[in-house]
């Protein structure tokens, strides 16, 4: 494990790693730095080149006192998708008319270099049409965006349509991809500045159904590029970063090109613990459990724990095919205790209860959340040969 006191120095940690490796995928929660981080990576890669202004014929510009002329010109090497990516795409919604909506591109970004000549309305429509029926047009004069839907009762096609965040996220996304796919063409020379893709939760506003297929369809872009591309995939979602794993899997253990880490910082201290976990399968919501362990132990408990907890026993409960989390909850004879511990929970994950603005939970809530978490480490057992470190945990509870 490896700890880091800014997002910068994890960034330049990530570029020593892609030196020797294609791939590298980070799970971290909301809130740790995953958006900070893909943006510090970016700017590691701006370089600001300066050169004498010369002209065709080699004459160079001079000042009227002699001095050379100097121009400037920042260059990068990472395409990135964030929420500074969908930042770039804004709705112009017709206030007064309510009828002609478009969908505005900033026309400043690199992001879109040389759209018109590439022909990219075919490129975005071979990915978006996998997972929504309606279409789009580029108004390349004006930087905006039309969409539209057939009507098949009517037999016509509506324009001008506002389209739902989910389907705007999937448009923006299958945009980012048909741009990935022309930067690992090496002959086009509008992205051959590209070296890094560094891609940050793209799922947003998605359904489970979409968050495995965007996954999987990513995982098979990524995989058949035979460019010398590096790419950064990070996320909080659970599903997304499982699905990952598993299409990935040779990449990690056979071909060894892949590195996947759990990104973790500390309330306490403010430093941040990079950990690889290419040995340990699904070792983020494991080492989730021994966060909360070391979290429970030390007395530090905040009440986003109550959140992270019920996350780790709803995917627990939905492996074992049950229907509630409440089932991996242990009871008294009485029953009682599992009642008042799921109602905990509930409330906890309910309330008005910042992740960004944490609050310490009372002595109280406290005991529950030590009882709850430490039956559930004794009642669950774990691969004790693939988590040595979950091992410790559950014989210090015992």
């Amino acid at each position: 494990m490896n700890n880091f006191n800014t997002v910068q120095d994890i960034a330049v940690y990530l570029r020593q790693e892609l030196e020797n490796k294609k791939y590298l995928l980070l799970f971290a929660y909301n809130g740790t730095g995953k958006t900070r981080l893909s943006m510090a990576f970016k700017d590691l890669g701006k370089i600001t080149e300066t050169s004498n202004l010369v002209t065709k014929d080699g004459f160079r510009f001079v000042t009227d006192s002699g001095d050379a002329l100097i121009a400037t010109q920042k260059t990068a090497d990472t395409l990135y998708f964030n929420a500074f990516t969908e930042d770039l795409f804004s709705w112009d919604n017709d206030l007064e008319g309510d009828s002609r909506r478009v969908l505005n591109i900033n026309s400043k970004s690199r992001f879109f270099a040389g759209l018109e000549e590439l022909e990219m309305e075919s490129r975005i429509r071979r990915f978006l049409h996998r997972y929504v029926d309606f279409d789009f047009n580029i108004d390349y004069e004006n930087w905006s965006i039309v969409f539209s839907r057939d009507v098949a009762q009517n037999n016509e096609t509506v324009t001008h349509i506002k389209i739902s965040r989910g389907e705007e996220n999937l448009f923006i996304w299958c945009f980012f991809l048909a741009i990935v796919e022309l930067a690992m063409d090496s002959e086009i020379e509008a992205y051959s500045w590209v070296k890094y893709v560094y891609i940050d939760d793209p799922i947003s506003s998605l359904d489970e159904n979409n968050v495995i297929a965007v996954g999987h369809h990513l995982a098979q872009v990524l995989k058949a590029n035979k460019s010398p591309l590096k790419t950064i995939i990070s996320s909080h979602h659970a599903l997304f970063f499982n699905v990952l794993c598993n299409e990935f899997k040779n990449q990690f253990i056979k071909n060894k090109i892949a590195d996947k880490f759990f990104l973790s910082n500390s309330k306490e201290t403010k430093i941040y613990s990079l950990r690889i976990t290419n040995d340990t399968p699904f070792f983020y919501h494991v080492a989730m459990l021994a966060e909360l362990h070391k979290a429970a132990s030390s007395g530090n408990l905040y009440t986003y724990h109550f959140s992270i907890l019920r996350s780790v026993l709803e995917k627990t409960a939905s492996f074992h095919g049950h229907e509630n989390f409440s089932a991996c909850i242990k009871k008294d004879e009485n029953d009682e205790d599992g009642v008042l511990h799921k109602r905990l929970i509930d409330i906890m994950n309910h309330g008005n209860y910042s992740h960004y603005e944490p609050q310490e939970m009372l002595q109280e809530n406290k005991e529950y959340f030590r009882k709850i978490l430490n039956n559930f480490l004794q009642d669950y057992n774990f691969n004790t040969g693939a988590f040595p470190k979950l091992v410790e945990t559950q014989q210090e509870t015992k």
